[in-house]
């Protein structure tokens, strides 16, 4: 892997983690909407690593395409991970397991589509969401049977409270 490809992955692996945190929010639906900041957010900086022109706006409209165009079932998961949280006690634990879940393995999964993409010379100008749907899937599916990118609790609320630092030290194994 070249060093521009370890940087992608670092940056990927990065954002997945922060999307997990976010994930952690207790309030139900301002967890998606910081998982989508974080995704425009790596977006934006994997664009920068391939020396790719970045828009925000047209970032944001190919993210929901890719997303909303492969997901509906797993969004739903997502969503449904959000808005459980305001179930009293119960929703909360329930809401701290599947919407860090969702949101590390959608974040990865974005990360890698376009990793793919711009190392093969691809800009945002001519991203195809429909043409990227099935790496994109196998990508989400991948991370979610892996868990890997899901930090350990203790290590997302670090995030959380802006200890990054600690919460990547806290994710590691052993």
């Amino acid at each position: 892997m070249d060093s521009r490809a370890e940087s992608a992955q670092r940056l990927v692996n990065r954002h997945a983690l922060y999307s997990a945190a976010a994930g952690l929010v207790p309030v139900p639906l301002v967890d998606i909407a910081a998982t989508t900041g974080i995704q425009i957010k790596m977006l934006k900086e994997l664009a920068d690593n391939y020396g790719i022109p970045f828009q925000a706006d047209r970032g944001k409209s190919l993210v929901g395409a890719l997303i909303g165009g492969v997901l509906p079932t797993r969004m739903a998961y997502g969503l449904g991970g959000s808005l459980i949280k305001a179930v009293p006690v119960v929703g909360g634990l329930l809401g701290m397991v599947t919407a860090p879940a969702f949101a590390s393995a959608s974040t990865y999964a974005i990360g890698k589509v376009f990793m793919t993409h711009f190392a093969s010379g691809g800009t945002l100008l001519d991203f195809d969401p429909e043409a990227m749907r099935q790496h994109f899937v196998s990508e989400y599916e991948a991370a979610s049977k892996a868990g890997v990118t899901t930090p350990a609790p203790a290590a997302a609320a670090e995030v959380v409270a802006g200890r990054v630092g600690k919460a990547v030290a806290a994710a590691q194994p052993g």
